[in-house]
């Protein structure tokens, strides 16, 4: 069998895993029983208002019980995170800090905004454990907490991935016909599965398969940076190290950037730095369906699939990759922000981005060029292992097997 065919059917078997991995998300599997073990004297006491909190997320706080303990809401506490009396009040100068590191983790990747922007909503700001309180007390105020972590995941890396798409394609560092394509796919899932899923997964379990979906990529990439995975990629071999010699010598990179040399309905090629690209336009738009279906499930932008589908499938270097998967994130994020307001009810805790987003991704693309492709790949792996597998064993296990 050919070493195309065999990674091809590889990615196949993947993307069908994680897909099952989304149905059984959906489907309630590890899901808790609804208000197990509540007295009854405390399912009577409810909150009876919904406080001025807008849609679905007023409507359950004034179902969800009144009072000062865990998984109840006091209405005369101060109002934390998406305006919830006694959330977590996020520390701001923390927050623009955290999203300059998501703003340039993304544009220097393509990938792990969404997942660092879901590693600050759920750890860091303590969005997590404060969204499980409710699992038994008030399970639909639990499901729609989760759903406003994954749709301000999402906003978060929104912004990165627009600053991105422009400074990248003004450098001559994105494939633009291959993001256009991954970006129209990705329309489909992005609107799909918020509709369907919105309101139906617990914290526990978005959690759980969050971490599991990033683990399984981290090991997929893992495979690419050792010397067998990287023998069939001599294309992306030979214009990673074109480029990082102009680097070197100071060159004007743009000069040997992306061109569009043919067009066609099943076949599109284009060059960098010398070295010749192709891919079939309708493979890209029926991936990026996929992608996008998965990433909004996970409520992150979806380049930590992206990256691997342009590194393996197409055989892009990753100087290359950062700004095609940037411009196809770009795409589906904007069509799953919007569904996760106005159809599954998420609340959004708008200022979360801004500055920082700005200053990180701003930064990415011009710091970028100076590390090495292979040391691209290796930050990307190191990140997908850590938090995938820590997010899925506080998921599934209630305790994280590795410090978080």
């Amino acid at each position: 069998m050919k070493k195309g065919a065999l990674i091809n059917k590889i990615a196949i078997i993947m993307l069908i895993f994680l897909l099952s991995c989304l149905v059984l998300g959906a489907s309630g599997v590890g899901a808790q029983t609804p208000q197990a073990g509540q007295p009854a004297a405390d399912q009577a006491k409810v909150v009876g208002s919904d406080l001025g909190l807008q849609g679905k997320l007023g409507e359950a706080i004034a179902k969800a019980p009144a009072g000062t303990g865990k998984g109840q809401i006091n209405p005369d506490a101060p109002r934390g995170a998406f305006g919830i009396p006694g959330a977590p009040k996020i520390n701001y100068l923390v927050a623009i800090l955290w999203a300059v590191w998501v703003g340039w983790i993304f544009s220097t990747v393509g990938a792990f905004g969404g997942i660092m922007a879901g590693v600050g909503h759920m750890t860091i700001f303590g969005l997590g454990d404060y969204a499980k309180s409710f699992k038994n007390t008030a399970p639909t105020v639990n499901k729609l907490l989760t759903d406003s972590i994954r749709a301000s995941n999402q906003w978060l890396v929104g912004l990165s991935s627009l600053l991105s798409t422009i400074n990248y394609l003004k450098a001559k560092r994105l494939a633009w016909p291959l993001g256009l394509a991954l970006g129209l796919g990705s329309i489909a899932g992005a609107v799909a599965i918020p509709a369907l899923t919105g309101g139906k997964i617990s914290f526990s379990q978005y959690q759980g398969w969050f971490g599991l979906c990033v683990f399984v990529i981290g090991g997929f990439l893992l495979y690419e940076t050792t010397p067998r995975g990287q023998a069939g990629k001599k294309a992306a071999k030979q214009a990673a190290q074109a480029f990082e010699k102009s680097v070197k010598e100071k060159k004007n990179e743009a000069e040997q950037g992306i061109a569009v040399n043919s067009w066609g309905l099943t076949k599109i090629d284009f060059s960098f730095f010398g070295a010749e690209f192709s891919f079939n336009p309708v493979w890209a738009f029926i991936g990026g369906v996929f992608i996008a279906s998965l990433s909004a499930f996970l409520g992150i932008g979806g380049g930590f699939l992206y990256v691997p589908y342009m590194t393996s499938i197409v055989g892009l270097p990753m100087f290359v990759v950062a700004g095609t998967s940037a411009m196809a994130v770009f795409v589906s994020m904007l069509t799953s922000i919007t569904t996760y307001i106005t159809v599954a009810g998420a609340a959004m805790d708008w200022a979360l981005i801004g500055v920082g987003v700005f200053i990180g991704s701003m930064i990415g693309p011009r710091t970028q060029k100076y590390i090495p492709d292979v040391w691209l790949k290796r930050l990307f792996v190191v990140l997908a292992l850590y938090v995938g597998l820590g997010y899925f064993s506080k998921g599934f296990f209630g305790q994280s097997w590795v410090p978080m």
